[in-house]
């Protein structure tokens, strides 16, 4: 068999240790003419690296290369031969007890939750996805009939899938990716996708509060299910109810931030049709205190707290922290370009007691002049380097303050990614004096 490999980034490495292990003849395509590449394969690298895809029995697509450019530089019918790794791995999985989360924020922190309840349960538990680990590589760890597998999965993954999980979950979405997609409408219908194959017998939890959230969840035919209200997990009298018990207070949450709510009632509502552990439930609510670049603390410096918040690169992702925080803040917002709008993000800055905001990278200026328009007159440059970025928020924070990076943005024009920026905010906090 022929197999192309669209893109070897994580997943495209992923895919060439799967396919390679079963005899397949490699060939790995890739825009960039200088990324090394494994020397038993074929390479097609440069800015034709999509065309003449027809010589292959299969083609695999790694998350950002779009299905419609595969097409464009090819012909229509090379669409039956394009899968990915996603795909494979719901074709070949010997475990039907999937889980799969979507939405525009807290995929991450929502999957993590739902997995580790499982495990305080006493399942066999396998996360992956767009949280860091490819789907075939969860094969690797011999995956038994009876075990669970929880899957974080984004647009790039879920536009093409023709697979949905027993329990799909969509949390809030709101417009993103639009430098990606070609409007709001296909970023929204391929997460249609995650529950359009879904059976009566299968689970489709959405977001009581987002039209959205409930439409796409509507797609297929499971049992719809909202959270934040009754059937689902709800909050009320600050304490996190399902199925009308009492789980603990939101207070107890080790997660900060009212949106983190939302999430843990997304993993209740999603873990309840599995089991009714009520203890594995307040476990792992009570002890879980987020993922890496989540509203992280990172340091405390002459009593003002660092934290980092580097995943978060929409508008609303940076409202839904800074509105986590009561105290006086400086916040570091902007970076590159997803085509969303800062006018919303602009108002919670000159309603949300930020001392001041640093505006950085390419969006900056396009940021600083919202922050303007909304009434604020308390934002400037944050400099060139991470360090003169935070360097610059010592400054101006007091005591009690934090400092925030929860950028709103993407993190391409300045660092290679939103891992590089977190990790180089943190750097650059530790070397505070």
């Amino acid at each position: 068999m022929k197999v192309a490999i669209l893109g070897y980034g994580e997943q495209g490495r992923s895919a060439y240790e799967y396919w390679k292990s079963q005899g397949a003849e490699i060939t790995i395509c890739d825009q960039s003419e200088t990324l090394e590449l494994p020397l038993d394969v074929d390479k097609h690298q440069g800015e034709t690296h999509l065309n003449h895809l027809d010589a292959f029995d299969l083609i695999v697509r790694s998350p950002f290369v779009k299905p419609a450019d595969i097409v464009a530089a090819n012909t229509p019918e090379i669409a039956e031969k394009v899968t990915t790794v996603t795909n494979e791995f719901f074709r070949v999985c010997p475990a039907k007890n999937i889980v799969g989360v979507t939405g525009t924020k807290g995929k991450g922190t929502t999957s993590t939750l739902i997995a580790k309840m499982l495990e305080a349960d006493g399942k066999r538990v396998h996360l992956g996805g767009n949280i860091g680990i490819p789907p075939l590589d969860l094969l690797k760890n011999n995956i038994q009939p009876d075990d669970w597998v929880v899957l974080e999965l984004a647009n790039f993954q879920l536009i093409d899938l023709q697979y949905s999980p027993h329990i799909a979950v969509c949390l809030m979405v709101v417009p993103e990716h639009l430098d990606w997609h070609r409007d709001v409408n296909e970023y929204y219908t391929a997460k249609t996708q995650l529950f359009r194959h879904q059976t009566p017998d299968d689970f489709a939890i959405y977001y009581a509060a987002n039209e959205d959230s409930k439409r796409i969840a509507s797609t297929g035919k499971g049992w719809l299910i909202p959270y934040m209200e009754r059937p689902g997990a709800f909050v009320e009298n600050e304490q996190i109810v399902v199925d009308n018990q009492p789980v603990c207070s939101v207070r107890d949450l080790k997660l900060l931030g009212q949106h983190n709510w939302q999430n843990a009632c997304a993993a209740v509502t999603a873990f309840w049709k599995v089991s009714q552990n009520l203890e594995a439930i307040r476990q792992v609510l009570t002890t879980f205190s987020g993922l890496e670049h989540r509203l992280e603390f990172v340091r405390e410096v002459n009593d003002v707290k660092y934290y980092d918040d580097s995943f978060g690169t929409t508008p609303e992702t940076a409202m839904v922290a800074i509105q986590a925080f009561g105290q006086p803040k400086v916040v570091i917002l902007g970076g590159s370009d997803k085509g969303a709008s800062y006018d919303e993000l602009a108002k919670v800055v000159a309603t949300s007691n930020v001392r001041h905001a640093l505006t950085i990278g390419k969006m900056g200026p396009k940021i600083a002049e919202a922050l303007i328009a909304a009434g604020y007159d308390n934002g400037m440059s944050g400099g060139g380097t991470m360090k003169d970025i935070v360097d610059e928020a010592a400054k101006l924070a007091e005591p009690g303050d934090v400092v925030l990076l929860s950028t709103a943005c993407a993190s391409f024009d300045m660092f290679k990614n939103y891992k590089d920026r977190g990790e180089q905010f943190k750097a650059a906090v530790l070397a505070l004096p």
